[in-house]
C-alpha cells in the first residue's frame, strides 16, 4: 500500500511518518512518501498514483482543498484524509469526497483506526487496479485484462472487452501491483499475461483467447508451466 503525507510543517511530517511506521495491515508495512506542498504531491501522484493521501488543509500557495480538487479531476478513487488544526473546513472536505477529516494534534489510535477502515475498503475492491493514462486515471477490473505490453515509453493494456488503454506508468511499477495469486505472469521483458485468458501454449509462445500470440522467454517456460498448473490444478503432486 502506498501512502502520501502532505504538510508544510516538517516537524508534523516527521511525526506523521513515525506514526505511520507503527501501522500494519495484515502484516504489511506501507510505503510512505512525504511532501511539503500540494504541487509536488500532485506531480508525484500523477506519475504513480497513491492508495491513500493524508493532506493538510492550510498550506501556502496551493491549499489542501484545492490540491484535492485538482487530484479529483483525474482520479475519483484515491482515498483522501484531511489533517488540520481547525474543524471549519469539514464541509469543504465533502466536496472532494474525503474519506475522513482528522484534527491535529494527531491522535495515533484515531489515525490507525481510520487507516484500518480505508484498507479494508480497498481490500474489498482489490480485484481492480488504477492505471494512469495521459488524460485520466482508469479503474480496470483484473479479470478484464488479457495481457499487458511495454511499447517504448508506453504500457498498453489489452482488455477482454476489446479496448486498449495506454498507460504512462513504467512496466516495473505496474508489475509490482499484479501478483501471481491474481493470475498474472511476466512471460518476457515486455509482456505480462493473465493466465485465465490463455487458450493454449507452446515452447516459444502463448496464445490468448482473443487469438493474440505472446512470446515467452525460453528461460521462463518451466516456471510458467509450474505456475500455470498450480493455478488451475493445484500442485503437481496433488494431480495423482
Amino acid at each position: 500500500m502506498r501512502i502520501a503525507v502532505c504538510d508544510d510543517n516538517r516537524d508534523f511530517l516527521a511525526q506523521s511518518q513515525a506514526t505511520l511506521s507503527q501501522w500494519f495491515f495484515q502484516g504489511s508495512v506501507p510505503v510512505v512518501d512525504a511532501f511539503e506542498d500540494g504541487d509536488s504531491l500532485i506531480q508525484a501522484h500523477t506519475a504513480t498514483p497513491y492508495d491513500i493521501i493524508l493532506l493538510d488543509v492550510v498550506m501556502p500557495l496551493l491549499n489542501g482543498i484545492d490540491a484535492a480538487r485538482e487530484i479529483r479531476e483525474n482520479d475519483k478513487s484515491v482515498k483522501i484524509v484531511f489533517l488540520t488544526s481547525s474543524p471549519e473546513f469539514a464541509v469543504d472536505s465533502y466536496s472532494v469526497k474525503a474519506s475522513n477529516y482528522l484534527l491535529k494534534p494527531l491522535d495515533e489510535k484515531k489515525l490507525h483506526l481510520c487507516l484500518d477502515e480505508i484498507a479494508e475498503e480497498l481490500q474489498k475492491n482489490a480485484r481492480c487496479i488504477n492505471i494512469r493514462s495521459a488524460s485520466a486515471v482508469h479503474r480496470i477490473e483484473l479479470n478484464n485484462i488479457e495481457y499487458i505490453e511495454a511499447q517504448n515509453k508506453r504500457v498498453i493494456f489489452s482488455l477482454c472487452s476489446g479496448e486498449c488503454i495506454a498507460s504512462t506508468e513504467p512496466l516495473y511499477a505496474i508489475e509490482g501491483r499484479l501478483a501471481v495469486t491474481d493470475g498474472f505472469f511476466k512471460c518476457s521483458r515486455s509482456y505480462i499475461v493473465n493466465l485465465h485468458h490463455i487458450s493454449s501454449y507452446a515452447a516459444k509462445e502463448l496464445q490468448m483467447r482473443s487469438g493474440c500470440r505472446i512470446p515467452i522467454s525460453r528461460n521462463l517456460h518451466k516456471e510458467f508451466e509450474e505456475i500455470y498448473f498450480n493455478t488451475f490444478f493445484g500442485k503437481a503432486g496433488e494431480l495423482f
